[in-house]
């Protein structure tokens, strides 16, 4: 093996040793962030809204692990480079993983609850373990150097060279796995100790009745289960929050600021609420929408505690922007939340206690809106401001201030590309406008050319989704299947097709199947 590939080999494995450092101290201390999370986190705020909105189209959920699969590979691949100077110009290599090392300090130091102290000796102890499993690796020549007989008795043979790779990157995976089963076994530590949601006081729902779902094959559940449920955010990993000492703050232009710890959160009179929420960047037909039934208190009740009335507010106060702990921004016009909508500060999702990945310790849930403007997650404070005082997270980023969820429909029993046998087919799905309703749905088997009505579930609430069924007596040959809605006001969705930014996709769901004879 050649000089140079060893010193590549070396420098990777280098770093995948300190790699593994930064993992396991995330999992040992709360203090410390993960070094690879925190740059990838840094590498979503800074990337251009246009940028960030078209991988989270494609991507979805996929976007977040594909990143951080790229920030890993991206270090892994320049310490390789590194590697190849470290002998030549070993003042220089170690310059360069030092530049490296201190890139993922100061995005670690800007992680909520990170301890400069603590981030920093991580990573000079990474740093140290690294450059030292580098001069390991290449200490005495190669083969096949001209070096002198007794130096080369001194040489680290290739076999030596081999079992020193293997280890290091074993030393580095195992530290990665045991910082992340730490890391998990925390939270899941933090989840079972978390202050339960207590039955006592919250206006209860009743099951939801047989008549609003379906029996069919491919229907989604009338109530999204919390490990389908969609997750779109711009948090490379949920914040771990302590709910102990967490606090929601209620500021701004209010007459009576005033904080809530969340037992004094489960102590107010709460309620359940069945709402569909949705992703703004879903696409016509996609899976950026979930219904759940969520556990809360009234938005409403809270902002009259601070002295706000629907009737009373005024310029300085005609915004509610939602600031979680690790510093995202959502706003929406404050009139919404006092319109009698039932808009939640929830703490319970599904019967449970919210799941740290959707919100813990509470979330805000405002039905009729997209996500991005109400959904704030890991909420720590509800600040009253004016509308043109202040723009949110994703509105600097391009997307509309204002982002009310249109009406929409989805075909989920049938994929484009099926071949169906003639005869009988049920076609389903899903449509939705919250706070509107679902009044029909119409299914064209031909284009758009005609349209059929199509039977409607029972109506769990004019804030989730509705299912609907049409049992369509297929015939041979290519078909084309369109799906839409009317909502309560009887207004239909459109037909025309739009991207979903700035503000929401629009079109008919379509798709193609074959019926065979």
């Amino acid at each position: 093996m050649d000089l140079r590939r060893r010193e590549t080999i070396a420098g990777a494995a280098g770093a995948g040793v300190a790699l593994g450092i930064t993992e396991l101290a995330r999992g040992l201390s709360e203090a410390v962030p993960s070094f690879a999370l925190a740059v990838s986190q840094r590498a979503v705020e800074l990337a251009p809204g246009g940028i960030a909105t078209a991988i989270i189209g494609v991507l979805g959920s996929s976007a977040t692990p594909l990143l951080v699969s790229i920030v890993v590979l991206a270090a892994l691949f320049i310490c390789a480079r590194i590697g190849e100077l470290s002998r030549r110009r070993p003042g220089a290599a170690l310059a360069g993983a030092g530049a490296l090392v201190a890139a993922g300090i100061a995005a670690a130091l800007f992680e909520p609850g990170a301890s400069p102290p603590a981030v920093i000796s991580t990573g000079l102890v990474a740093l140290a373990a690294g450059a030292g499993v580098v001069r390991l690796m290449l200490r005495g020549p190669a083969e096949g150097d001209a070096v002198p007989e007794y130096r080369r008795a001194a040489a680290m043979n290739r076999r030596r060279f081999l079992a020193l790779a293997g280890g290091a990157a074993l030393l580095g995976l195992s530290g990665a796995a045991a910082g992340r089963m730490l890391s998990d076994r925390r939270a899941a530590t933090a989840v079972s100790a978390k202050l339960p949601v207590s039955p006592a006081g919250v206006k209860k729902l009743p099951p939801p009745p047989a008549g609003a779902s379906f029996a069919v094959e491919g229907m989604p559940p009338l109530i999204t289960p919390k490990e389908d449920f969609y997750l779109i955010d711009t948090a490379i990993y949920a914040p771990r929050v302590n709910a102990e000492e967490w606090q929601l703050k209620i500021s701004g232009a209010v007459r009576n600021p005033f904080a809530l710890t969340y037992r004094d959160l489960l102590s107010l009179p709460a309620r359940e609420v069945d709402i569909t929420i949705a992703c703004v960047s879903n696409e016509v037909g996609g899976g950026l929408v979930s219904n759940g039934r969520w556990t809360g208190v009234l938005l409403s009740d809270i902002l009259e505690e601070a002295g706000l009335r629907r009737g009373e507010l005024d310029g300085a106060s005609d915004q509610l922007v939602g600031r979680a702990v690790d510093g995202w921004t959502a706003g929406f016009r404050t009139g919404l939340a006092l319109d009698g909508r039932e808009a939640l500060v929830a703490y319970g999702m599904n019967g449970e206690t919210l799941p740290i990945e959707h919100g813990y310790p509470a979330r805000l849930v405002v039905p009729g809106l997209y996500g991005y403007v109400s959904a704030t997650k890991w909420l720590s404070e509800i600040e009253l401001t004016g509308w043109r005082e202040f723009d949110a997270y994703w509105t600097v980023r391009g997307w509309a201030k204002e982002g009310p969820i249109k009406t929409q429909s989805r075909i989920d029993t049938l994929t484009s590309g099926d071949t169906l046998p003639a005869g009988p087919v049920d076609v389903g799905g899903v449509a939705w406008a919250p706070t509107r309703g679902i009044e029909r749905v119409e299914v064209s088997t031909d284009g758009g050319n005609t349209w059929d009505e199509a039977e409607l579930a029972a109506e769990l609430s004019e804030n989730t989704w509705r299912q609907w069924l049409y049992r369509w007596e297929a015939e041979p040959g290519e078909h084309t299947l369109q799906v839409r809605a009317t909502d309560g006001t009887g207004e239909t969705q459109t037909a025309e097709r739009s991207a979903p930014a700035p503000a929401g996709a629009t079109g008919y769901h379509t798709v193609n199947v074959t019926v065979e004879g």
